[in-house]
Protein backbone atom coordinates (compact mmCIF):
# COMPACT_ATOMS: atom_id res chain seq x y z
CA UNK A 1 0.00 0.00 0.00
CA UNK A 2 1.70 3.18 -0.97
CA UNK A 3 1.72 6.11 1.64
CA UNK A 4 -1.01 8.06 0.07
CA UNK A 5 -3.68 5.31 -0.33
CA UNK A 6 -2.55 4.32 3.65
CA UNK A 7 -3.25 8.02 4.09
CA UNK A 8 -6.53 8.22 2.42
CA UNK A 9 -7.64 5.20 3.88
CA UNK A 10 -6.79 6.43 7.50
CA UNK A 11 -8.83 9.77 6.61
CA UNK A 12 -12.11 8.08 5.73
CA UNK A 13 -11.68 6.12 8.28
CA UNK A 14 -11.39 9.07 10.10
CA UNK A 15 -14.13 11.09 9.01
CA UNK A 16 -16.05 7.70 9.15
CA UNK A 17 -14.93 7.77 13.45
CA UNK A 18 -16.05 11.22 13.47
CA UNK A 19 -19.42 11.14 12.33
CA UNK A 20 -20.40 7.70 14.28
CA UNK A 21 -18.94 9.70 17.18
CA UNK A 22 -21.67 12.96 16.17
CA UNK A 23 -24.24 10.45 15.74
CA UNK A 24 -23.97 8.65 19.04
CA UNK A 25 -22.62 10.88 21.16
CA UNK A 26 -20.10 10.58 23.80
CA UNK A 27 -21.52 7.62 25.66
CA UNK A 28 -20.86 5.24 22.72
CA UNK A 29 -17.22 5.00 23.95
CA UNK A 30 -16.52 5.64 19.97
CA UNK A 31 -12.73 7.11 20.10
CA UNK A 32 -11.84 10.26 18.32
CA UNK A 33 -10.97 13.73 18.65
CA UNK A 34 -13.13 16.63 17.69
CA UNK A 35 -12.71 19.96 15.76
CA UNK A 36 -13.81 22.92 18.09
CA UNK A 37 -17.24 23.26 15.87
CA UNK A 38 -18.03 19.55 16.07
CA UNK A 39 -17.00 20.06 19.47
CA UNK A 40 -19.71 22.71 20.42
CA UNK A 41 -22.53 20.92 18.16
CA UNK A 42 -22.17 17.94 20.05
CA UNK A 43 -22.38 19.66 23.00
CA UNK A 44 -25.82 21.19 21.64
CA UNK A 45 -26.84 17.65 20.92
CA UNK A 46 -25.83 16.46 24.32
CA UNK A 47 -27.98 19.23 26.11
CA UNK A 48 -30.68 17.40 24.08
CA UNK A 49 -30.24 13.91 23.45
CA UNK A 50 -27.67 13.26 26.34
CA UNK A 51 -26.57 9.88 27.51
CA UNK A 52 -27.49 8.40 23.96
CA UNK A 53 -26.50 5.04 24.53
CA UNK A 54 -29.26 4.40 28.07
CA UNK A 55 -27.94 7.06 30.31
CA UNK A 56 -30.13 9.96 29.47
CA UNK A 57 -29.77 13.14 31.71
CA UNK A 58 -30.24 16.21 29.16
CA UNK A 59 -28.54 19.71 30.10
CA UNK A 60 -30.36 22.30 29.76
CA UNK A 61 -32.68 21.63 32.76
CA UNK A 62 -34.97 24.64 33.65
CA UNK A 63 -32.81 27.21 33.60
CA UNK A 64 -34.24 30.16 31.34
CA UNK A 65 -30.26 31.99 30.21
CA UNK A 66 -29.10 28.55 29.64
CA UNK A 67 -32.16 27.42 27.45
CA UNK A 68 -31.41 30.85 25.53
CA UNK A 69 -27.98 30.36 24.64
CA UNK A 70 -28.90 26.50 23.42
CA UNK A 71 -31.15 28.36 21.17
CA UNK A 72 -28.88 30.38 19.68
CA UNK A 73 -26.28 27.53 19.40
CA UNK A 74 -28.44 25.68 17.17
CA UNK A 75 -29.29 28.12 14.85
CA UNK A 76 -25.83 28.81 14.47
CA UNK A 77 -24.34 25.20 14.05
CA UNK A 78 -27.61 23.96 11.99
CA UNK A 79 -29.70 24.61 8.90
CA UNK A 80 -33.19 25.74 9.10
CA UNK A 81 -35.57 22.42 9.15
CA UNK A 82 -32.58 20.66 11.18
CA UNK A 83 -33.35 23.53 14.15
CA UNK A 84 -37.19 23.44 13.89
CA UNK A 85 -36.62 19.43 14.48
CA UNK A 86 -34.58 20.31 17.47
CA UNK A 87 -37.02 22.95 19.11
CA UNK A 88 -39.64 20.24 18.98
CA UNK A 89 -37.61 17.56 19.95
CA UNK A 90 -36.61 20.06 23.10
CA UNK A 91 -40.16 20.34 23.80
CA UNK A 92 -41.67 17.24 24.08
CA UNK A 93 -38.66 15.83 26.09
CA UNK A 94 -37.05 18.85 28.46
CA UNK A 95 -40.24 20.71 29.06
CA UNK A 96 -39.38 23.77 26.67
CA UNK A 97 -43.00 24.77 26.42
CA UNK A 98 -43.12 25.77 30.05
CA UNK A 99 -39.70 28.68 29.34
CA UNK A 100 -41.76 29.59 25.82
CA UNK A 101 -43.90 31.32 28.02
CA UNK A 102 -41.03 33.71 28.79
CA UNK A 103 -40.96 36.50 25.87
CA UNK A 104 -36.68 35.84 25.59
CA UNK A 105 -37.30 32.43 25.02
CA UNK A 106 -39.57 33.76 22.17
CA UNK A 107 -37.77 35.89 20.95
CA UNK A 108 -34.60 33.07 20.49
CA UNK A 109 -36.77 30.37 18.59
CA UNK A 110 -36.98 29.79 15.26
CA UNK A 111 -40.80 30.09 14.14
CA UNK A 112 -42.43 27.41 12.88
CA UNK A 113 -45.78 25.47 12.59
CA UNK A 114 -44.81 23.55 15.17
CA UNK A 115 -43.93 26.27 17.71
CA UNK A 116 -47.44 28.23 16.09
CA UNK A 117 -48.78 25.36 17.75
CA UNK A 118 -47.53 24.60 20.83
CA UNK A 119 -47.82 28.54 21.76
CA UNK A 120 -51.87 28.15 20.84
CA UNK A 121 -51.77 25.07 23.80
CA UNK A 122 -50.04 27.67 26.09
CA UNK A 123 -52.27 30.44 25.39
CA UNK A 124 -54.59 29.97 28.66
CA UNK A 125 -51.66 29.90 30.96
CA UNK A 126 -49.24 32.77 29.11
CA UNK A 127 -48.32 35.70 31.19
CA UNK A 128 -49.44 39.14 29.69
CA UNK A 129 -45.91 39.96 29.11
CA UNK A 130 -45.25 36.90 26.81
CA UNK A 131 -48.69 37.95 24.96
CA UNK A 132 -47.40 40.12 22.93
CA UNK A 133 -44.23 38.39 21.47
CA UNK A 134 -46.57 35.15 21.32
CA UNK A 135 -48.59 37.06 18.79
CA UNK A 136 -45.83 38.44 16.70
CA UNK A 137 -44.21 34.89 16.11
CA UNK A 138 -48.04 33.57 15.10
CA UNK A 139 -48.18 36.73 13.01
CA UNK A 140 -44.63 35.86 11.24
CA UNK A 141 -45.41 32.16 10.84
CA UNK A 142 -48.79 33.02 8.87
CA UNK A 143 -47.46 35.81 6.54
CA UNK A 144 -44.90 33.15 5.21
CA UNK A 145 -47.92 30.53 4.98
CA UNK A 146 -49.99 33.13 3.16
CA UNK A 147 -47.07 33.86 1.22
CA UNK A 148 -46.36 30.45 -0.08
CA UNK A 149 -50.33 29.13 -0.24
CA UNK A 150 -52.74 31.81 -0.37
CA UNK A 151 -52.63 32.68 -3.92
CA UNK A 152 -52.29 29.33 -5.27
CA UNK A 153 -55.68 28.79 -3.25
CA UNK A 154 -56.84 31.70 -4.82
CA UNK A 155 -55.78 31.52 -8.57
CA UNK A 156 -57.35 26.78 -7.59
CA UNK A 157 -60.53 27.74 -6.52
CA UNK A 158 -61.76 31.06 -8.02
CA UNK A 159 -60.67 29.33 -11.59
CA UNK A 160 -63.25 25.84 -10.86
CA UNK A 161 -65.97 28.05 -10.01
CA UNK A 162 -65.44 29.62 -12.85
CA UNK A 163 -65.19 26.43 -14.76
CA UNK A 164 -67.99 25.01 -12.71
CA UNK A 165 -70.20 27.77 -13.62
CA UNK A 166 -69.97 27.42 -17.54
CA UNK A 167 -73.35 25.88 -19.52
CA UNK A 168 -73.31 23.72 -22.67
CA UNK A 169 -76.64 25.10 -23.56
CA UNK A 170 -76.53 28.93 -23.26
CA UNK A 171 -79.72 30.56 -23.76
CA UNK A 172 -79.03 33.75 -26.19
CA UNK A 173 -76.15 34.61 -28.60
CA UNK A 174 -74.85 36.72 -25.94
CA UNK A 175 -74.25 33.93 -23.42
CA UNK A 176 -71.97 31.95 -25.70
CA UNK A 177 -67.79 32.07 -25.04
CA UNK A 178 -67.03 32.20 -28.28
CA UNK A 179 -63.45 31.55 -27.55
CA UNK A 180 -63.80 28.26 -25.77
CA UNK A 181 -66.48 27.46 -28.66
CA UNK A 182 -64.10 27.68 -31.25
CA UNK A 183 -61.60 25.40 -28.91
CA UNK A 184 -63.94 22.95 -28.30
CA UNK A 185 -65.23 22.73 -31.85
CA UNK A 186 -61.48 23.06 -33.55
CA UNK A 187 -61.74 19.48 -35.07
CA UNK A 188 -65.11 20.36 -36.60
CA UNK A 189 -63.34 22.82 -39.08
CA UNK A 190 -63.86 22.92 -42.48
CA UNK A 191 -61.02 23.59 -44.78
CA UNK A 192 -63.24 23.97 -47.68
CA UNK A 193 -65.73 26.42 -46.11
CA UNK A 194 -62.75 27.82 -43.86
CA UNK A 195 -64.98 27.76 -41.37
CA UNK A 196 -65.83 25.45 -37.75
CA UNK A 197 -69.19 23.69 -37.11
CA UNK A 198 -69.99 24.56 -33.49
CA UNK A 199 -71.56 21.22 -33.16
CA UNK A 200 -70.75 22.13 -29.05
CA UNK A 201 -71.68 25.11 -27.52
CA UNK A 202 -69.58 26.77 -24.11
CA UNK A 203 -71.89 29.52 -22.53
CA UNK A 204 -71.42 31.52 -19.82
CA UNK A 205 -73.26 30.87 -16.77
CA UNK A 206 -75.56 33.20 -15.31
CA UNK A 207 -73.65 35.58 -12.78
CA UNK A 208 -75.31 34.86 -9.37
CA UNK A 209 -75.96 37.58 -6.76
CA UNK A 210 -73.78 36.46 -3.78
CA UNK A 211 -71.72 33.72 -2.97
CA UNK A 212 -71.44 30.75 -5.42
CA UNK A 213 -70.30 27.90 -2.76
CA UNK A 214 -70.64 27.73 1.18
CA UNK A 215 -67.57 26.32 2.56
CA UNK A 216 -67.53 25.06 5.71
CA UNK A 217 -64.23 24.09 7.45
CA UNK A 218 -65.10 21.85 11.21
CA UNK A 219 -61.85 21.51 12.84
CA UNK A 220 -61.21 19.52 15.58
CA UNK A 221 -58.97 21.22 18.14
CA UNK A 222 -57.21 18.45 20.16
CA UNK A 223 -53.73 18.30 20.70
CA UNK A 224 -52.87 16.14 18.18
CA UNK A 225 -54.38 18.06 15.39
CA UNK A 226 -52.59 21.49 16.35
CA UNK A 227 -50.93 21.83 12.91
CA UNK A 228 -54.15 21.26 10.96
CA UNK A 229 -55.28 23.90 13.13
CA UNK A 230 -52.64 26.47 11.77
CA UNK A 231 -52.84 25.53 8.45
CA UNK A 232 -56.51 25.15 8.20
CA UNK A 233 -56.82 28.86 10.04
CA UNK A 234 -55.03 30.55 7.54
CA UNK A 235 -56.87 28.70 4.68
CA UNK A 236 -60.24 29.54 6.31
CA UNK A 237 -58.95 33.63 6.12
CA UNK A 238 -58.41 33.15 2.85
CA UNK A 239 -61.41 31.23 1.34
CA UNK A 240 -62.81 33.80 3.27
CA UNK A 241 -61.89 36.53 1.46
CA UNK A 242 -63.67 35.42 -1.36
CA UNK A 243 -66.38 37.38 -2.42
CA UNK A 244 -68.01 34.05 -4.63
CA UNK A 245 -67.69 31.72 -1.30
CA UNK A 246 -69.31 32.20 1.83
CA UNK A 247 -67.09 30.72 4.49
CA UNK A 248 -67.57 29.64 7.99
CA UNK A 249 -64.79 28.01 10.08
CA UNK A 250 -65.87 25.91 13.12
CA UNK A 251 -63.88 24.53 15.57
CA UNK A 252 -64.44 22.06 18.25
CA UNK A 253 -63.42 19.57 21.32
CA UNK A 254 -66.09 18.82 23.52
CA UNK A 255 -67.45 21.97 22.88
CA UNK A 256 -68.64 23.94 19.25
CA UNK A 257 -66.81 27.03 19.23
CA UNK A 258 -67.54 29.07 15.88
CA UNK A 259 -64.72 31.12 14.57
CA UNK A 260 -66.13 32.78 11.64
CA UNK A 261 -66.54 36.21 12.86
CA UNK A 262 -62.74 36.33 13.30
CA UNK A 263 -61.80 35.59 9.03
CA UNK A 264 -60.62 38.64 8.66
CA UNK A 265 -57.22 38.15 10.60
CA UNK A 266 -55.64 34.45 10.67
CA UNK A 267 -54.06 35.80 13.37
CA UNK A 268 -57.15 35.98 15.77
CA UNK A 269 -58.56 32.93 14.23
CA UNK A 270 -55.60 30.85 16.21
CA UNK A 271 -55.89 32.51 19.10
CA UNK A 272 -59.63 32.00 19.14
CA UNK A 273 -59.11 28.19 19.55
CA UNK A 274 -58.00 26.04 22.50
CA UNK A 275 -55.74 23.46 21.66
CA UNK A 276 -55.68 20.18 23.87
CA UNK A 277 -59.58 19.40 24.58
CA UNK A 278 -61.19 15.84 23.90
CA UNK A 279 -63.42 15.52 20.89
CA UNK A 280 -67.23 15.57 19.98
CA UNK A 281 -67.71 15.12 15.89
CA UNK A 282 -70.99 14.30 16.58
CA UNK A 283 -71.85 17.88 18.24
CA UNK A 284 -69.75 19.68 15.45
CA UNK A 285 -71.44 18.05 12.76
CA UNK A 286 -74.55 18.62 14.39
CA UNK A 287 -73.80 22.14 14.65
CA UNK A 288 -72.79 22.21 10.99
CA UNK A 289 -76.24 21.54 9.88
CA UNK A 290 -77.41 24.27 11.16
CA UNK A 291 -75.12 26.51 9.01
CA UNK A 292 -76.57 24.50 5.82
CA UNK A 293 -78.58 26.19 3.85
CA UNK A 294 -78.15 25.53 0.28
CA UNK A 295 -76.86 21.67 0.71
CA UNK A 296 -76.48 21.24 -3.10
CA UNK A 297 -73.80 24.12 -3.17
CA UNK A 298 -72.05 23.70 0.05
CA UNK A 299 -69.04 21.40 0.76
CA UNK A 300 -68.51 20.56 4.52
CA UNK A 301 -64.53 19.54 5.68
CA UNK A 302 -64.45 17.91 8.31
CA UNK A 303 -60.44 18.15 9.81
CA UNK A 304 -60.14 15.58 12.41
CA UNK A 305 -58.49 12.12 12.92
CA UNK A 306 -61.80 10.76 13.62
CA UNK A 307 -61.35 9.60 17.51
CA UNK A 308 -65.02 9.88 18.46
CA UNK A 309 -65.51 10.70 21.90
CA UNK A 310 -68.84 11.48 21.46
CA UNK A 311 -72.10 8.83 20.02
CA UNK A 312 -70.19 7.34 16.94
CA UNK A 313 -73.43 5.81 15.71
CA UNK A 314 -74.83 9.43 16.10
CA UNK A 315 -71.88 11.19 14.11
CA UNK A 316 -72.28 8.43 11.16
CA UNK A 317 -76.01 9.17 10.83
CA UNK A 318 -75.32 13.00 11.42
CA UNK A 319 -72.50 12.55 8.14
CA UNK A 320 -75.17 10.15 6.16
CA UNK A 321 -78.18 12.87 6.61
CA UNK A 322 -75.80 15.78 5.13
CA UNK A 323 -74.87 13.57 1.77
CA UNK A 324 -78.57 12.36 1.63
CA UNK A 325 -79.32 16.10 1.28
CA UNK A 326 -76.78 16.46 -1.47
CA UNK A 327 -74.17 18.19 0.82
CA UNK A 328 -70.10 17.91 -0.42
CA UNK A 329 -68.82 16.35 3.26
CA UNK A 330 -65.12 15.53 3.26
CA UNK A 331 -62.95 14.00 6.23
CA UNK A 332 -59.48 15.27 6.46
CA UNK A 333 -57.45 13.04 8.58
CA UNK A 334 -54.99 15.59 8.67
CA UNK A 335 -53.96 18.97 7.42
CA UNK A 336 -50.07 19.03 7.12
CA UNK A 337 -46.66 17.86 6.09
CA UNK A 338 -46.61 15.35 9.25
CA UNK A 339 -47.46 12.67 6.38
CA UNK A 340 -50.25 10.04 7.24
CA UNK A 341 -51.41 10.64 10.82
CA UNK A 342 -53.01 7.73 13.68
CA UNK A 343 -56.56 8.27 13.01
CA UNK A 344 -59.53 6.09 13.82
CA UNK A 345 -59.22 3.46 11.26
CA UNK A 346 -62.59 2.14 11.44
CA UNK A 347 -64.64 5.16 11.31
CA UNK A 348 -62.41 6.66 8.35
CA UNK A 349 -63.71 3.20 6.60
CA UNK A 350 -67.21 4.22 7.83
CA UNK A 351 -67.54 7.51 6.49
CA UNK A 352 -66.18 6.41 3.25
CA UNK A 353 -68.93 3.35 2.64
CA UNK A 354 -71.47 6.67 3.43
CA UNK A 355 -69.78 8.72 0.37
CA UNK A 356 -67.77 10.45 2.50
CA UNK A 357 -63.89 10.24 1.57
CA UNK A 358 -61.61 10.31 4.14
CA UNK A 359 -57.65 10.65 3.41
CA UNK A 360 -54.78 13.12 4.77
CA UNK A 361 -53.75 15.79 2.79
CA UNK A 362 -50.41 18.34 2.71
CA UNK A 363 -51.23 22.03 2.59
CA UNK A 364 -49.58 22.10 -0.95
CA UNK A 365 -52.33 20.29 -2.01
CA UNK A 366 -55.07 22.05 -0.38
CA UNK A 367 -56.10 24.23 -3.24
CA UNK A 368 -56.11 21.47 -5.86
CA UNK A 369 -58.62 19.55 -3.43
CA UNK A 370 -60.88 22.79 -2.99
CA UNK A 371 -60.78 22.68 -7.14
CA UNK A 372 -61.91 19.42 -7.20
CA UNK A 373 -64.95 19.63 -4.89
CA UNK A 374 -65.87 22.76 -5.98
CA UNK A 375 -66.15 20.90 -9.56
CA UNK A 376 -67.64 17.48 -8.00
CA UNK A 377 -64.70 15.83 -9.71
CA UNK A 378 -63.32 12.80 -8.49
CA UNK A 379 -61.37 13.37 -4.86
CA UNK A 380 -59.75 9.38 -5.35
CA UNK A 381 -56.64 10.34 -6.44
CA UNK A 382 -56.29 12.37 -3.43
CA UNK A 383 -57.00 9.72 -1.40
CA UNK A 384 -54.47 7.51 -3.24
Amino acid sequence: MTEETASAVSGAESERARRWRMVLGEDAGVETALGKADGRMDSALEALYGGRAGKRRGGLQGSAPQVARWLGDIREYFPAPVVRVLQQDAIERLDLGRLLLEPEMLEAVEPDVHLVGTLLSLNSVMPERARETARQVVRQVVRELEERLEQRLRSAVLGALERSARVTRPRRQGDVDWRRTVHANLRNYLPEQRTIVPEKLVGFGRRRQGAQRDVILCVDQSGSMAASVVYAGVFSAALASMPALRTSLVAFDTAVADLTDRLHDPVEVLFGTQLGGGTDINRALAYCQRLVSRPSETIVVLISDLYEGGPREEMLRRAAALTRAGTQVIALLALSDDGAPAHDHENAAALAALGVPAFACTPDRFPDLMAAAIERRDLAPFAS
